[in-house]
This record gives C-alpha cells, structure tokens and sequence, in this order.
C-alpha cells in the first residue's frame, strides 16, 4: 500500500447522512448551509478530525522538557465540522440558523479578558 492510499484510509469521511452518529449530541449539518468535511491530515502528519484521538506523530506522544507547547495551537489542531465545540447548545444554534456569530471567536460574552495584557 503506497502512502497517498495510506493518507486515503485515515481521511476517509466518517459521517452518515450529515450527521457523526458517534457523538451523542453532535448536530444535523442536513439543514445547514454548512457541509461536513472530511478528516485531514495536518503538517505534524496527525489526523485532525477522525475521532480516533490517537496518533504516533502527535506532539503530545513525543513530548519532553524542549517542546514547545504553541506547537499544538491553531487551526490546524481543530477540525471545522467535527470538533466538540458543535455539541455546545450555543453552536447547535448557530448551524442550525446559519447565521454567523458576532464577535470575535473565543470572546467571553462579559469579560474583557485580554484586559492589562496589552
């Protein structure tokens, strides 16, 4: 097996009729404008977004004192449609009505958090 077969078998799309039926609470992406997306391998080569949660190649399995930690922030740790996020009442919400959220993303809906850090 060559190595884009590999990469195939770990993206392969896990959902089932625009729903991820192993999260007990995931949301309905049928009625959304939003599709669900398929698992992507990231530049760390780990799959993002698979819900195995295990890999050889994650930062977390090879860690020590030199690591970094920042290398596990961003984008690239966070798979668009199938994160835990979406189960939260809020963003159910929000795919159900397709409307985009004002605000910036993380912001704490009554507390400046970023305050005195500047």
């Amino acid at each position: 097996m060559d190595n884009d077969q590999k990469k195939n078998d770990k993206t392969k799309d896990i959902s089932l009729d625009g729903t991820l039926p192993h999260q007990i609470s995931a949301p309905d992406f049928k009625n959304s404008s939003r599709t669900i997306q398929k698992p992507f391998v990231n530049e760390f080569g780990v799959v993002i977004g698979d819900s195995l949660y295990e890999s050889k190649e994650s930062p977390l399995h090879n860690w020590n004192t030199e690591t970094d930690p920042s290398i596990m922030a961003g984008d690239q740790w966070v798979h668009p449609t199938n994160d835990i996020g979406w189960n939260s009442i809020e963003n159910r919400e929000l795919l159900e009505d397709q409307e985009e959220q004002a605000g910036a993303r993380f912001m704490h809906p009554t507390f400046d958090v970023s305050k005195g850090k500047d």
